[in-house]
């Protein structure tokens, strides 16, 4: 069992060989903690796209010191640091250590898919936090939210203008 502190990010990658495939992303992911990535963030003058991203590997999303992760709904455009914000059709994993693919939709123009979608892979990690191995969006203006959940009796979305139930 490799230990939470290996860091396999910092050996070479042809050193990897037959390896790479069982390193739990849950213990080697890079934190995403950008402000700009809140479904709060109405900001329309500092634009960010994630295309110009080389996405590589897993990341856990953050807001501050808080665990946050990818609404599961359509976000109103010009927020999340861009235009058509960027969310998931399905539901995060439920059972940990469970690994789903899921669809990721941009809301612009009317319509909660407008632009061409791509799929995630999103993994429930022991200890009740998500892991994504993201990748490029179709265009520029394009930006993946984060949000933040709360546990109680019911789960719900942290948002000033939606708060909602996940069913």
């Amino acid at each position: 069992r490799i230990s939470p502190t290996v860091r396999w990010l910092a050996v070479p990658e042809d050193r990897l060989t037959g390896y790479s495939q069982s390193v739990d992303p849950c213990y080697n992911y890079t934190i995403l903690n950008d402000q700009w990535r809140s479904t709060n963030n109405t900001n329309t003058q500092d634009l960010h796209c994630d295309q110009s991203i080389n996405w590589q590997g897993w990341y856990r999303l953050f807001l501050g010191s808080s665990d946050a992760r990818i609404p599961e709904r359509c976000i109103d455009t010009n927020r999340c640091g861009t235009h058509a914000p960027l969310w998931i059709t399905q539901p995060h994993p439920t059972q940990p250590g469970e690994t789903v693919t899921r669809t990721v939709c941009n809301n612009w123009s009317g319509s909660c898919c407008q632009f061409p979608s791509h799929t995630i892979q999103v993994k429930l990690c022991h200890g009740n936090y998500y892991v994504y191995k993201l990748e490029r969006p179709s265009m520029c203006h394009l930006a993946y939210c984060a949000g933040i959940w709360e546990t109680a009796k019911h789960e719900r979305f942290l948002d000033k203008v939606c708060v909602f139930s996940i069913v």
